[in-house]
């Protein structure tokens, strides 16, 4: 069993046994009990009333955090000549066509988020392997799969991110560092709140969101009242 830290047990003390919080009641807890010297991760995890194994009822999108993620996303783009410059200008680490898809198959995968041309996506199955575990494999609806790249790089510069829930229901998504000031994470969970709320399945019956919950990286879960988070 994983030994708890001690910011852990202290944070565990000033909690309300089955308390659910206001999202921006747990969001300032959080602040106000980080015992760490890192700047933590704060998320958000949902437990849904859907069916993964169902492929009409799969919970996937994209969402722009209004203040950015706090992390640095290192960019690959896969692309032919034409689009290079363009992805170098926005601002990609990583640009490349052929040479990439070699390098990657030798087991590199040093990037967060790959962006491709709809061009390149035949030489993509050759990698499903090694990018579809890690989830990085590009989409065209999470918008990594355009031909209007330059764009693409700058919103996941930004902080567009994508959410997949996983095989059990839950679905988790970082929305920020504990340094940040609580409006700005309030704004960003609400934000993936609502892109949540908006990518429920159509065959989704019954109670679509169960709990909702607040974390950071070395503390516990505050349970979240959902109409703080407005998804039913």
């Amino acid at each position: 069993m994983a030994k708890q830290s001690k910011g852990y047990k202290k944070m565990s003390d000033v909690l309300e046994k089955g308390k659910s919080y206001d999202v921006k009641d747990a969001l300032q807890l959080l602040k106000d009990n980080t015992r760490v010297k890192f700047d933590e991760t704060v998320e958000m995890t949902f437990r849904l009333g859907v069916d993964p194994r169902k492929s009409d009822q799969m919970v996937r999108g994209v969402v722009s955090l209004p203040h950015g993620t706090g992390k640095t996303i290192k960019v690959l783009v896969l692309t032919g000549d034409a689009k290079k410059a363009e992805a170098e200008e926005a601002g990609a680490d990583f640009v490349g066509d052929d040479d990439i898809v070699a390098k990657i198959q030798k087991g590199w995968t040093d990037f967060d988020v790959i962006i491709a041309t709809p061009d390149m996506m035949k030489k993509m199955g050759k990698l499903g392997r090694i990018l579809g575990p890690r989830g990085l494999m590009p989409s065209p609806k999470a918008g990594t799969v355009t031909q209007n790249v330059g764009q693409a790089v700058k919103d996941v510069k930004k902080g567009k991110i994508e959410f997949k829930v996983d095989k059990t229901g839950n679905l988790h998504v970082g929305i920020g560092k504990i340094s940040f000031d609580v409006n700005k994470l309030c704004d960003n969970a609400l934000a993936v709140a609502g892109a949540i709320a908006k990518a429920r399945p159509k065959t989704s019956k019954g109670t679509y969101l169960i709990k909702a919950y607040l974390s950071s990286t070395m503390g516990p879960g505050l349970e979240l009242v959902k109409d703080s988070i407005k998804v039913k």
